[in-house]
């Protein structure tokens, strides 16, 4: 059973919580701070709810204040809920800004207490779930997950998948969208492998013009084309021994594909401008995130190819389907990025993990990682805001939209005068203005979308990947 430790001088209060949280919790009482801190000690709760006004400064928080800082020195992680009267609102502050998770005004409310404890006790979980993943990844750098976590069943099936194929020296295609974490996979792959003690080599596709793409993949020999003035291996021969990434495949020229092909089949290669057969010995690990059957259908990429490369097939969920992974990577990114920058953030408010839950992170994993980052540096609290992320205007108590994150120079318009949002739902409106936005960004830039995506602080994959989402095509 879960332990709560209950810290409160009044003996009416702690009976009547012991009363009514008996039944949920396995309940310790202390009356002072060294009771308290010893109960502490000896039991570890991960939920504490704290008087500030102990004995002997009863009409003050000294004590209180002592108390929470001794126990968050020995355990960091302790959710502690501050219970104040409404004319101490100053310290349940001063509380928070030490590292108390939340505070609660007296007279005590049985049912909304026990909201605030559940929540509480359930980011605990979560936190030590984080740590004991974190500590095994640590721990045994051979599993090959490193930087991969979830505990939905989509992900239990792509560990499963990478457990089953990393020794297996075939051709991968991981397919899934934009920022899923397809290359993390794929280095995975190749920790677990027979390959492991080669370089990774990874490559996008799609960003890379073709006249040079054949050269970066191949290499090149002297005098090849003006400029070429030394040979130049390319990334196959660099990924000789281990494995080469290819991302983006999906968007790879038509005459690239059938050197590849060759490739595959044969594996030897022509640097460019050669004419040796060149034996390499590598694996290829590719990824996409377009529909690759629909591309098949349409001739942008050749049937062939998929079946050389897609031997085994890995998808990767998106983040919106994954369920409680959102708050688990979420806490996980909070804790990696409070270490990197020093900032002493604690966890989410209500309102910022109820948009965690129902934002549909068209970006997916990389998208919310980098609000979480974002969210580190901007917070000043140890309580992460809504606003820190990105999702609302600081102290606006109207629910705002993802266009936090557009250009502040074409700011949405929000009243129903410019826009009529009645009748809808939070998250129709969103997608509403979601799309309004796509349409803005487009015309401003005149159809270049690699301007509409800079606009938007969006990446080029992920703006395809929203044009997608609203039916909207290139103008």
């Amino acid at each position: 059973m879960k332990k709560l430790l209950i810290v409160d001088d009044s003996p009416e209060i702690r009976k009547q919580l012991k009363w009514g949280l008996g039944k949920d919790y396995r309940i310790f009482l202390a009356a002072s701070v060294d009771e308290a801190l010893k109960l502490f000690k000896q039991h570890s709760p991960s939920v504490v709810t704290l008087d500030l006004g102990l004995p002997p400064d009863i009409d003050g928080a000294s004590e209180g204040l002592r108390c929470l800082q001794e126990m968050l020195q020995q355990r960091p992680a302790t959710k502690i809920i501050v219970l104040s009267g409404n004319e101490d609102h100053a310290n349940a502050l001063a509380a928070v800004s030490m590292g108390a998770y939340d505070y609660y005004h007296k007279p005590i409310n049985l049912d909304e207490l026990k909201i605030i404890l559940s929540r509480a006790f359930h980011l605990a979980g979560l936190e030590e779930e984080n740590q004991r993943l974190q500590i095994s990844a640590s721990q045994d750098q051979s599993n090959g997950y490193s930087g991969i976590f979830g505990q939905c069943p989509q992900m239990q099936q792509v560990f499963a998948m990478i457990k089953k194929v990393a020794s297996i020296d075939v051709p991968i295609l991981i397919l899934g969208e934009s920022g899923t974490g397809k290359e993390v996979v794929a280095r995975a792959i190749h920790n677990r492998g027979i390959r492991k003690d080669g370089n990774v080599i990874a490559i996008n596709c799609g960003a890379i013009p073709e006249n040079l793409l054949e050269s970066e993949l191949f290499g090149h020999e002297k005098g090849a084309f003006t400029g070429a003035q030394n040979r130049v291996q390319g990334k196959v021969e660099y990924a000789e021994g281990g494995t080469l990434f290819l991302d983006e495949i999906g968007e790879m020229a038509p005459l690239l594909q059938v050197k590849l092909l060759r490739f595959l089949q044969e594996k030897v290669i022509q640097r460019v401008g050669g004419r040796d057969d060149i034996p390499v010995d590598t694996r290829i690990v590719a990824a996409t995130n377009i529909d690759i059957q629909d591309s098949i259908k349409t001739g942008k990429f050749r049937e062939d190819l998929y079946y050389r490369i897609g031997v085994i097939t890995i998808e990767l969920p998106p983040l919106r389907e994954r369920g409680e992974d959102i708050e688990l990577l979420a806490n996980i990114f909070l804790r990696r990025f409070g270490q990197e920058f020093g900032q002493k953030v604690r966890g989410y408010s209500t309102a910022a993990i109820n948009w965690l839950r129902t934002y549909d992170w068209p970006g997916n994993v990389r998208e919310l990682e980098n609000k979480v980052k974002r969210a580190v540096v901007m917070a000043e609290t140890p309580i992460i805001e809504a606003y820190d992320l990105g999702f609302e205007e600081k102290n606006s108590g109207a629910d705002a939209v993802e266009a936090a994150e557009s250009s502040n120079s074409h700011p949405v318009p929000t009243s129903t005068s410019a826009f009529d949002f009645s009748g809808m739902t939070l998250k129709e409106g969103r997608r509403q203005v979601e799309n309004i936005l796509l349409k803005q960004a487009l015309e401003r830039a005149q159809g270049n979308i690699m301007k509409a995506a800079e606009e938007l602080s969006v990446s080029r994959p992920t703006f395809y990947d929203l044009l997608k989402k609203h039916g909207l095509h290139q103008g």
